[in-house]
Formats: C-alpha cells, structure tokens, sequence
C-alpha cells in the first residue's frame, strides 16, 4: 500500500533532519513494513525538494549498493541511487569534521562528467561512454543515519542511499584513454592497505552502472542532463574512519587523493 503524501513530507524529514543534524534514527520499514520502492523514492525526492526550496543546490548524482562486495555487505540484492547536494563536495586534502557525522566509511569510486544528456528507457553502456565527457577519481564517504547501519533496501533509499560527503581531484582522463574494467585502486589508512579492487567489481563495469541510473531515474520521467557529475559505485567494501585517521588512495591512471578525518 502507497504511502500518502503527509506520511511521506513527514518521513522526509524523518531522513534528512537526522542527515543534517547528525543523529541515529530506526529503520523507517519498522514502522511501515508494507511500504513500497516508489515510497522509498518519493522520500528521498521529497526530501531533495525541501532542499532545494532552501537554497542547497544538487550538483549530482550516485549509485550505491554496486558491487557484489557492497551488496554482501549491507545484506542487500540491487543497487540504489542518491543526489549529491552542494555542501557534500569536498577538495583533495580536505580536512574532514568527523563530528558532523554519525558512524562514516570510505569507499574509492569512479566519477563520471556527462557532455550529453543521458535518458532511459533502453539507456546501455555504448550510450554512456558515447556521452561521458571525462572521469576522474572520487573517495565517497557514506554515512548511514540508521540505527548500528543496519537497514533494508527500502529504507536505505529513503535516506538517500547514505550519501553524505565525497571528495573528487585527482586527474582527469578521457573515457576512451583508460580500461575501465581493469582500472585498480589501492586504498591505505594512516599508511596501511586496508582495500585492494578494479573498477570491473562495479557491475562488471562501471559505465553500465551510469546506464542503470539513466533507466531507473526514466521511471520518475527524469534524465541525466549534459554537465551532471555521477558517482558510479564503490569498487570494494566500505572501510569505517575515525577521528585522526588519514586516508589515501591511489587510482590506477588517474592520481590518488588524500583526506583526514578531524
């Protein structure tokens, strides 16, 4: 049974208080166990709405829940996909306030710069790597407003897909100029190597995880507009940061980032 519109404004601002003031709430599908994914979404979107009718501008997009890693990881079957709100953005050697967040992770992502519109239905990876202007490397740093980080799909998706901050930098490179599917990364925290990947763990390649975000955003009749930045996904598991640590990683082609946590 759908959700009626005052019960989702309410849960909207269920998610994105605890996002923006930083405090654990329970998984919303305690409550409405019946709910459905167009809910899940329509909270997520309604909470977009209320940002925006504020003045935060949506500089992008991502996809979560990517890899088979992840997926195993959180205890879910398919990927997912948020906004990136303006305050999200952070530059390489960025000084990150730990305070501001409940229980964050890092995970080493690939990031996409359309120079074309993207639409679905039919949307596939030809389409995507015709439209892509650039990529560069991107560390997302997730921060789940659930209870222990424990959630299902539903309400996952309704928390706009633990999304919270990212840093980006590095260098970028045309899509045609790097494989994609091989692409390493080498993560390493207070010097230590924590994750190892390539690019290929992201369903099997991460450009047809841009082109399941152009179909599944088509459902809400939505496109990718020509300048949008995508997060594709996390290539390894999410690693758990705490204050004073500093995290580096190291993209094969593409440069490393830096960041610590204070």
């Amino acid at each position: 049974m759908a959700l009626d519109e005052k019960t989702i404004e309410t849960l909207a601002k269920y998610c994105e208080y605890a996002e923006v003031d930083n405090y654990e709430i329970t998984k919303i599908t305690d409550e409405y166990p019946n709910m459905t994914y167009e809910d899940a979404y329509n909270i997520q979107w309604k909470a977009r709405e209320n940002k925006e009718k504020r003045g935060t501008k949506i500089v992008g997009m991502k996809m979560g829940l990517t890899s088979q890693a992840k997926m195993k990881q959180m205890g879910v079957s398919n990927p997912c996909y948020g906004y990136l709100a303006d305050y999200f953005s952070l530059e390489d050697g960025a000084n990150i306030k730990i305070d501001e967040l409940i229980h964050p992770k890092v995970e080493a992502e690939i990031a996409f710069v359309l120079k074309h519109d993207l639409k679905g239905p039919g949307c596939h990876i030809g389409d995507v790597l015709s439209a892509t202007d650039f990529i560069l490397p991107a560390v997302e740093i997730i921060d789940s407003r659930y209870t222990n980080f424990k959630f299902d799909l539903k309400s996952v998706i309704a928390d706009n897909s633990s999304s919270s901050r990212y840093v980006s930098g590095g260098r970028m490179r045309k899509i045609q100029d790097v494989d994609l599917k091989t692409l390493g990364v080498v993560m390493r925290i207070n010097g230590e190597i924590v994750q190892l990947g390539a690019a290929a763990a992201v369903l099997g390649n991460p450009a047809t995880s841009i082109a399941m975000l152009a179909n599944m955003l088509s459902k809400r009749g939505e496109i990718l507009k020509a300048g949008t930045f995508i997060l594709s996904g996390a290539i390894t598991a999410a690693v758990s940061v705490k204050k004073g640590d500093s995290v580096n990683v190291a993209f094969q082609d593409l440069g490393s980032l830096n960041m610590r946590f204070v």
